[in-house]
């Protein structure tokens, strides 16, 4: 099978890293890629929101399978154009993208789906949650206890631009649940928790995504396959019913409250950096998986789990999310990837034949481990190994977790 993975980031060379890997595949490009990605694939200077570019590309290399995996692309319509071509695509349409792309749409849908979720509140007032109402590369939620933090919270969101979303704070683990969908059926591929804050002890503004462990150890199979009939199955079946059925990844942002799980957001893609670590625990063939999808098919495919965990520290610019780090020479990576970790390009370049850093994340170090105390610190031991001039990391990525101080949540059910 001839694939175009569409994006440049440490998800979509986690996605060719994994794909790559399929019996199925006869050949993989990626449109734009990043020199992580190009040891997979043969990237081509296509950018990721350029559908008729990328549908030039897709027909010129006969390419049986595009999977997109930035969120704007979607949300903009690239997968419709693909698809009115006659290309299979993993990804879902604008018109059901806007499950990310809208929160307004979301809690809409969520609503008419039965979905527990936060309350929408009339007014901010403190406590409460404001949220971006499209999207904001993960910036663009703010939790406010005080009504300072509300000000300073309506500052921000309000200089994205266009409408916003006020919630009702609500308080609990949160987990990421990740389910392959071909419009009508889905199943779990994995869990995870980020960590957005950007500095240690959770704090500091929110980021794109600083970490993350996989699995949630204490969301068996039973709960997870609960979770999935209570937050994606409805969900499916609303847009289907609106005319937009969703074929590709569904991610749910989850709170488990003492009240139960309640949905805080839903993404139309794999996340970033859960991705890194929730790909290699999946035991199967990706691709025939990613496929079946497209084709509106999952029944037959099974795709299982293998039995540990994984952690991933995000490497950052010294001054991010406020700030980017582009042209320095990053050094140690052959060293870290000897050490038996998997090192994902999240934001780097070639210039002159020198791997240098090219954005605010930078690279994602994704160890694998029989436990996740194990996983943690083999990932921790190779970040000592790369990095560059003003590298930035967290330094507690899953410890409560590993150490055991994240407690066991309410009943799903």
């Amino acid at each position: 099978m001839n694939v175009l993975l569409v994006g440049g980031g440490g998800r979509e060379h986690a996605l060719a890293w994994a794909l790559s890997k399929s019996p199925a595949l006869t050949a993989l490009h990626a449109a734009p890629g990043n020199p992580g990605i190009a040891s997979h694939a043969t990237c081509h200077p296509v950018a990721a929101d350029d559908a008729e570019g990328l549908l030039g590309l897709a027909r010129s290399l006969r390419i049986q399978l595009v999977v997109v995996g930035p969120e704007g692309p979607l949300v903009a319509g690239v997968a419709d154009v693909l698809r009115h071509a006659g290309i299979p695509v993993f990804g879902p349409s604008a018109a059901a993208a806007a499950i990310e792309g809208s929160k307004h749409f979301a809690k809409d849908v969520m609503e008419a789906a039965g979905v527990p979720t936060a309350r929408r509140l009339p007014q901010a007032k403190a406590p409460c949650v404001l949220k971006v109402d499209g999207l904001a590369a993960g910036k663009g939620v703010v939790v406010c206890h005080t009504a300072a933090e509300v000000r300073a919270g309506l500052e921000l969101v309000e200089s994205f631009g266009g409408a916003i979303v006020i919630e009702e704070l609500l308080v609990g683990p949160e987990v990421s649940l990740f389910a392959l969908c071909d419009g009508r059926r889905a199943f779990a591929l994995g869990t995870a928790q980020d960590f957005k804050r950007a500095f240690d002890g959770d704090s500091g503004p929110n980021t794109g995504g600083m970490g993350s462990y996989a699995p949630v150890a204490w969301l068996d199979s039973p709960k997870v396959e609960q979770l999935l009939e209570l937050t994606v199955l409805p969900v499916l079946a609303e847009l289907e019913q609106r005319g937009a059925p969703f074929r590709g990844v569904l991610f749910v942002g989850l709170m488990l409250t003492e009240n139960g799980p309640r949905v805080l957001e839903y993404n139309c893609r794999f996340g970033d950096p859960e991705t890194q670590s929730v790909l290699p625990l999946v035991d199967g063939d990706l691709l025939v998986a990613l496929a079946a999808a497209a084709a509106g098919d999952v029944s037959d495919v099974t795709l299982g789990q293998r039995a540990a965990a994984a952690v991933t520290v995000v490497l950052t610019a010294a001054e991010y999310p406020a700030g980017e780090d582009r042209g320095t020479p990053i050094v140690g990576l052959e060293q870290a990837e000897a050490a038996g970790v998997l090192v994902f390009h999240a934001g780097t370049a070639r210039r002159d034949g020198t791997l240098v850093t090219n954005g605010g994340r930078i690279l994602d170090v994704t160890a694998v481990g029989a436990t996740l105390e194990q996983a943690r610190l083999a990932a921790y031991d190779a970040v000592e190994l790369v990095g560059w001039s003003g590298a930035r990391r967290r330094n507690d990525i899953a410890l409560r977790a590993a150490s055991g101080g994240v407690s066991w949540p309410p009943a799903v059910g």
